[in-house]
């Protein structure tokens, strides 16, 4: 269950696609050499804990420990506190580092059912993808050029986009088996922009920043490439 490099985007993907209430896994820290964190997926929310290698033990808040595995078993009879919201957690189940190991955009196998005896053979080969992603964009209208802020949330092959994120329904949902193409766009007077083309429409939109418009790019063309492979394969199953 230690997943060296998993960033904590990647692991709190990872924990929520795939884990349950009390999954872990530990990952190197980015903030600094000698900190690694301990990713806990509660509820509906992954909470991540710093544990300091001191060269002889690991330090986990006031407590001390000769091995990570003395450490493991400690909190899975004690809850970890949730600092910010007193949410509860305790470490029932570790997550394995014997799956395909993930970044923020690439698909995982995952082990379907850890201490049920199950083994490798049980890994499931389509397992659903981490590519999920949400967040405000600035999205130009069809008829009235003008450029109104929506909330975009990306799951699956669909991008839908709302008033606001408070809203239940989405204004639109995008069909990205229909996109042939993500790009950065400098037609535009605003900066970050990006458009998805679509037979019918080309849509534009700018974020914030330049790396989140970066982010959105990677992240769909990713989606894309993937749509792409799922269709190569099938038709390559049909010709079989």
């Amino acid at each position: 269950w230690y997943h060296d490099n998993l960033t904590r985007h990647a692991a709190e993907a990872l924990l929520l696609s795939n884990g349950k209430d009390g999954s872990y896994l530990l990952r190197k820290s980015n903030e600094r050499e000698d900190l690694y964190s301990l990713s806990v997926r509660g509820k509906d929310s992954v909470k991540h804990f710093h544990v300091e290698h001191t060269g002889t033990s690991f330090k986990f808040g006031f407590n001390e420990f000769s091995s990570l595995k003395e450490l493991v078993m400690h909190f899975a009879n004690q809850p970890l506190i949730g600092s910010e919201t007193g949410t509860l957690i305790v470490l029932k189940h570790p997550y394995p580092r014997q799956v395909e190991e993930p970044s923020i955009y690439e698909s995982v196998r995952v082990h379907t059912a850890m201490q049920t005896g199950r083994t490798e053979s049980d890994l499931v080969p389509n397992a659903p993808s981490l590519g999920t992603k949400e967040g405000y964009l600035i999205k130009q209208g069809k008829i009235v050029k003008s450029w109104k802020t929506r909330w975009f949330t990306l799951h699956r092959n669909e991008l839908k986009y709302f008033k606001d994120q408070t809203a239940t329904e989405p204004i639109r949902a995008l069909d990205l088996t229909e996109c042939s193409a993500v790009q950065f766009d400098y037609s535009q007077e605003r900066v970050n922009c990006f458009c998805l083309v679509f037979p019918l429409r080309t849509y534009y939109l700018c974020a914030k920043t330049g790396i989140e418009a970066d982010e959105w790019i990677k992240i769909l063309r990713w989606k894309l490439s993937q749509i792409r492979k799922q269709l190569e394969e099938r038709n390559a199953t049909l010709r079989s």
